[in-house]
């Protein structure tokens, strides 16, 4: 299971000193890779520099509300500093307008940035209903995304068994899925995996890999 985990920490407080005890965590666990805000790139991909634990940053996060241009020029100037995977959070509001174009551009601007890298696009699944999880979904695939992840873990709650059902019959095999926010347990993690999600976004990896329950709300 460690290898499914996406060890995070993207709380605005967050210290050098925690992200490097999230990286020696990371290390000592044999997780896939550790979540972070882009300005601690540069600090994680020193210390896991001599692992395989990968570098995953955000994109236009939490919102997702800034322009296609600034979310590409993150994500250019993320992966110059050492990101390997990128997690973009979608335009919710042009989704909810129907802005079906708009929204598929989004995604596919930071794609072609990421040159190749991994990139997860954040539904926020919280703030949508089924036909638009359904939508967004497909849109994703069809801009070359390669997951698509259920949520921030900063709006009304996280990842849901509905939510996850939903982007694996849209996605029909052609993108991976992340269930992120609220997976605190072993058993949290095996029933998203066993539902079909290939990542887990979590701040609760140490306890899931140990059978403990956190209480941690990512």
């Amino acid at each position: 299971m460690n290898k499914y985990i996406d060890h995070t920490l993207l709380k605005p407080q967050s210290t050098s000193t925690e992200i490097i005890n999230l990286c020696k965590e990371a290390k000592k666990y044999d997780f896939k890779s550790v979540c972070i805000n882009p300005t601690w790139i540069k600090l994680a991909a020193n210390e896991l520099s001599q692992s395989d634990v990968l570098v995953c940053t955000v994109i236009g996060f939490p919102l997702g509300a800034t322009s296609s241009e600034s979310k590409a020029f993150e994500t250019r100037q993320a992966i110059a500093d050492g990101a390997d995977e990128v997690d973009m959070v979608l335009n919710i509001g042009a989704l909810k307008s129907g802005e079906d174009q708009r929204v598929e551009d989004d995604v596919r601007a930071v794609v072609e940035a990421a040159n190749g890298k991994t990139v997860k696009v954040i539904l926020e699944t919280c703030l949508l209903s089924d036909d638009e999880i359904t939508k967004a979904s497909k849109l994703c695939v069809n801009a070359g995304a390669h997951f698509v992840k259920t949520s921030t873990g900063f709006s009304t709650h996280g990842a849901t068994e509905e939510a996850v059902k939903l982007m694996v019959a849209a996605v029909e095999g052609r993108a991976q899925i992340k269930a992120s926010g609220g997976v605190r347990s072993a058993q949290d993690a095996q029933k998203y995996i066993d539902l079909g999600a290939t990542r887990l976004g979590t701040s609760s990896g140490v306890a899931i890999v140990n059978n403990e329950k956190s209480e941690s709300a990512y």
